[in-house]
């Protein structure tokens, strides 16, 4: 519950205060639940937005994704995997675009491969001993192209749960498909800081991101 405080519902009260509209998901996770039911559950949040964003005034060329660790590779997943998405069920939401329009990861796992995994996020996500392929498809500094959103990123250099080389293996991805990427490490920046708000050498990357998200007009004229 406090995870879902500072890397969920406080980070959604944050984007408010920049005039957006912010959705809290919470998905299938393992170890009951493993790969693809975090993935179908976060496509199926973006259909469902992005099919009633009239009936709720939001603008559906502005959807993006905001993970956290293990929900940044949620995140970034979907970031990645969009066009071959196979949704749960066939249905009147179906044809709608799961492509998120820009992502801000936040110490994310980004892949799943051994040399810098997490892996316990791993365990959680495929299981004790996962097929090479699903290895490698999951491994999403591998699955990048020019239609992966816009990215921003942040993490700590010191972050000793999942290792930075993850954030720089996106980014030199991102950078190498020429897709806008603005990445933030820190020096000290330990595993969990969420919004950073009493670590006041972090406590600046909240307002990086809104200029970010400004310099990519993705927030509404109201609130700038």
């Amino acid at each position: 519950m406090e995870a879902m405080n500072k890397e969920g519902y406080k980070p959604a009260k944050w984007l408010n205060g920049l005039g957006v509209t912010a959705y809290v998901l919470k998905y299938r996770h393992g170890p009951r639940y493993q790969y693809p039911a975090p993935y179908w559950d976060a496509v199926r949040a973006m259909h469902i937005i992005r099919s009633r964003a009239k009936k709720w005034s939001i603008d559906p060329n502005r959807l993006g994704i905001m993970g956290f660790s293990a929900g940044g590779h949620l995140a970034s997943t979907v970031g990645t995997h969009w066009k071959h998405s196979v949704p749960l069920k066939v249905d009147s939401l179906a044809h709608i675009s799961s492509r998120p329009d820009f992502m801000i990861l936040a110490y994310p796992v980004i892949t799943m491969k051994n040399s810098f995994t997490h892996h316990g996020s791993r365990r959680m996500l495929l299981g004790t001993h996962p097929k090479p392929s699903l290895v490698n498809l999951l491994s999403n500094e591998d699955q990048v192209s020019q239609r992966t959103p816009p990215t921003f990123i942040v993490q700590g250099t010191n972050d000793h749960t999942v290792p930075v080389e993850n954030s720089i293996a996106f980014y030199k991805a991102l950078h190498a498909h020429h897709v806008p990427v603005e990445m933030h490490l820190f020096e000290k920046g330990p595993h969990g800081f969420g919004l950073a708000q009493n670590k006041p050498a972090l406590s600046i990357w909240p307002k990086l991101c809104e200029n970010w998200l400004r310099s990519h007009h993705l927030l509404s004229p109201k609130s700038r």
